[in-house]
Formats: C-alpha cells, sequence, structure tokens
C-alpha cells in the first residue's frame, strides 16, 4: 500500500512545483506591457516594447496598433501595425512611413498585454516617406497625367505643322489632282499651237 502511494506523492509534489513556477513567472512578468516610443527611423515609427514590471523583452507575438494625427488635427493616419525590429531584442518600428510634418503618435498594444505611449514625432522635409494613400506605384509602361498631357499637345503641334506645311507646299489632299489637271492644259495648249503653225505655213506655200 505504501509503495503505492509514493509515485502519487510523487506526481502530486511535481505538478505543484510546476503551477508555482509558472505562477512565479506570470507573477515577475505581470499582465502589461511597457510601450514607449523612441521616435522615427525615415518617418516610421520606433517603439520600444517590454514587461512593465522586470522590462523582458517580449517573447510572445505583440499585437498592437499605430495611429498618428497631424498637429492641425486636420490629417489622420493609421492604424498601422507594430513589426519586429531585428536589430534590438525589445524594438519594434512601423512599414509605413510618416509624411513630413509634426504628428502625434499613439501605440496601443492588445497582446500579450495592455500597453500605451502616445509622442510628438517631427518628420523634417524631405524625409522618405510612404505614398499617400490612394497612390500607388506607377505601373511600368503607364504614363503620368502630366506625361499625357504633353504627350497628347506634341501630337497636336506636330499635326498642325505638317497641315501648315501641305498647304503652303500644295502636296495637301487635292494637290495632285490640281498638279494633273495643269498638265494636260498644257499638253492642250501645246497642241493648238503646232495647229496654228502648220495652217500658216499651208497658206504661204499656196
Amino acid at each position: 500500500m505504501r509503495r503505492a502511494l509514493v509515485p502519487a506523492v510523487a506526481t502530486a509534489l511535481a505538478g505543484a512545483a510546476l503551477s508555482l513556477t509558472t505562477a512565479t513567472g506570470a507573477l515577475a512578468h505581470g499582465d502589461t506591457l511597457k510601450v514607449e516610443i523612441t521616435g522615427h527611423d525615415f518617418g516610421r515609427v520606433r517603439t520600444t516594447v517590454t514587461w512593465e514590471n522586470d522590462n523582458d523583452p517580449v517573447d510572445e507575438r505583440v499585437a498592437a496598433t499605430v495611429n498618428a494625427a497631424s498637429a492641425d488635427g486636420i490629417r489622420s493616419l493609421g492604424p498601422w501595425k507594430l513589426v519586429r525590429d531585428p536589430a534590438s531584442a525589445a524594438g519594434y518600428t512601423t512599414a509605413e512611413a510618416l509624411p513630413p510634418g509634426r504628428w502625434k503618435v499613439t501605440v496601443e498594444t492588445g497582446h500579450p498585454g495592455l500597453g500605451r505611449d502616445e509622442e510628438e514625432i517631427t518628420v523634417s522635409p524631405g524625409t522618405p516617406a510612404s505614398p499617400t494613400a490612394g497612390e500607388g506605384p506607377a505601373q511600368p509602361g503607364s504614363a503620368t497625367p502630366a506625361e499625357s498631357a504633353g504627350r497628347e499637345s506634341g501630337e497636336r503641334t506636330t499635326a498642325a505643322a505638317a497641315s501648315g506645311t501641305a498647304a503652303r507646299s500644295g502636296t495637301g489632299g487635292s494637290g495632285p489632282l490640281l498638279v494633273a489637271g495643269g498638265v494636260l492644259l498644257g499638253c492642250a495648249a501645246g497642241a493648238g499651237v503646232v495647229r496654228r503653225i502648220r495652217r500658216a505655213g499651208a497658206r504661204g506655200a499656196r
């Protein structure tokens, strides 16, 4: 009977130890995250996310959203996702970039714990940024509106110049008919002159 109880007691003690270790780990990390916006990298928001209780990096996937509003409150961007920064164990960044200007940025996490930070970020003019919403990269072989307008204007100018040249040189649509008519009239006039000369010669011979 005692031999049968030994394995059961050992199993119970092991389970209790495991539960105590898990609880201790959870208490060490806590259930909230510490979010800090540290700036931007060419308009891309930089953030660090750690456990609030011990400042340890988060080994789990972090689900967070980034929203930005312009200083005048007219424009808003987001929500964007945070992605891990491979150069830092606790670093995160955005794939999208803020356009130049002053922005009020808010980062909120929902998993594996709650966290929030809010900071103002200024992006200097000339800093590379992602395209504005609705503007995609130009497709190969496609022309921009300005290029299309310039091309159409050039085509109209070329057509007008060709038309003017044809009118001046007499090589328009009726040019060949006029030339042919002139040749025929010239031939007829020449034949008439020849006939008159022959008649005059015949009268003189009489």
